[in-house]
């Protein structure tokens, strides 16, 4: 067995086993654990400080996860832009794969909430085949994006399978993996994952750091592998109460992700899932961080700050009011609140060519 597996088994998951140390009465939490999973490695619990500090909140179950009267099981609809088990085809040229029901840490605030880690979430080798038939039937899927739970605690051997039979599809034109393994597990980013990963060119990952502590030593090691084997990183951060809604600790993060070479991609406004609201800010609080980044730092560093609709309508982007109005004059705002002026293009005339053949021949 290898060391990230014999790791990944130290998990804690009983708010019971939770250290004597952090002061906390784990008896009303295991009601909360027994309906959304608990799993915390024995590596992400040593980045706790103090019960209630970021870390703790995004790992340790809370009993308002309960008394969520104002959030939906399935916010985004995925079982209905789901024609098999396990896909979700929502774009037209790209589908979400799901080939694995486990996560290394079960995040409180998870968008499958309702599933990942129980038994409403059946992955076998024949819903994966199911899986990869659709796609290779599907000539318009170009994208892939393999997810789960997180496919990267699936063995060596059975994700190189997957992914095998993915490049093996013409019209497969890139391959995306996502999981929270670099942050919570980076021990799994082992030289023999590596030597499977890099065979499958354009293959990319995205990841998900919310907090600067997050990211250690351990971790900028993991992305360090991860993009030595030539695969780009990007992160998708979601926005969360008491965690990360500071506008100077969410720049610290995209900061620190540009230096282990990991590019800022999405900051999510949290989705309403039961079980999570106590995590949602507000859309006016996600626009004041989108303020304290942009022009404060490197553009680099400004990921879209994106509303997944609910009801299957797909990401929509937020921007703060930079366009103040258009027309012959682009009048605007930038990040320090000044006004400037842009004279528009005159509009392009289009002639059809039947039009041009006309006055040709008069």
């Amino acid at each position: 067995m290898e060391t990230w597996q014999r790791h990944l088994q130290a998990s804690i998951t009983n708010p019971e086993k939770l250290p004597r140390s952090f002061g906390v009465d784990w008896r009303p939490l295991k009601e909360v654990a027994e309906r959304y999973p608990m799993r915390i490695t024995p590596y992400y619990l040593s980045l706790i400080k103090s019960a209630g500090d970021p870390i703790w909140k995004q790992a340790v179950p809370d009993q308002q996860e309960l008394n969520d009267h104002v959030c939906m099981a399935d916010p985004l609809e995925e079982e209905n832009q789901s024609p098999v088990p396990n896909i979700i085809h929502r774009y037209p040229d790209r589908v979400l794969f799901l080939v694995s029901s486990e996560c290394a840490m079960y995040c409180r605030f998870c968008t499958r909430k309702r599933k990942v880690g129980g038994e409403q979430m059946r992955i076998t080798a024949e819903t994966i085949a199911a899986g990869i038939d659709y796609i290779s039937r599907n000539p318009q899927i170009r994208d892939v994006i393999v997810s789960g739970g997180d496919p990267l605690l699936l063995s060596d051997d059975k994700l190189d399978s997957i992914l095998s039979r993915l490049r093996a599809i013409p019209h497969v034109e890139m391959i995306r993996i996502g999981s929270r393994v670099p942050v919570v597990l980076p021990m799994r980013i082992t030289s023999g994952l590596i030597r499977v990963l890099r065979k499958y060119h354009p293959l990319y990952l995205n990841t998900h750091f919310n907090h600067p502590d997050e990211i250690t030593a351990q971790s900028a090691k993991a992305c360090e592998r991860l993009a030595n084997a030539g695969i780009p990183l990007g992160n998708q951060t979601v926005m969360l109460r008491g965690i990360n809604d500071d506008p100077q600790v969410m720049k610290r993060l995209m900061q620190k992700l540009l230096a282990i070479r990991v590019r800022p991609y999405y900051i999510y406004q949290a989705d309403m899932v039961q079980g999570t609201d106590h995590f949602r800010t507000t859309v006016e609080e996600g626009l004041d961080v989108i303020r304290a980044l942009r022009g404060h730092t490197s553009g680099m560093a400004v990921p879209a700050y994106v509303i997944d609709a609910p009801g299957g309508g797909g990401k929509i982007p937020l921007l703060p009011d930079y366009l103040q109005s258009l027309g012959e004059d682009v009048v605007l705002k930038n990040y320090q609140g000044q006004t400037f002026h842009y004279r528009n293009a005159e509009p392009a005339e289009v002639e059809s060519e039947l039009s041009l053949i006309v006055n040709n021949k008069s």
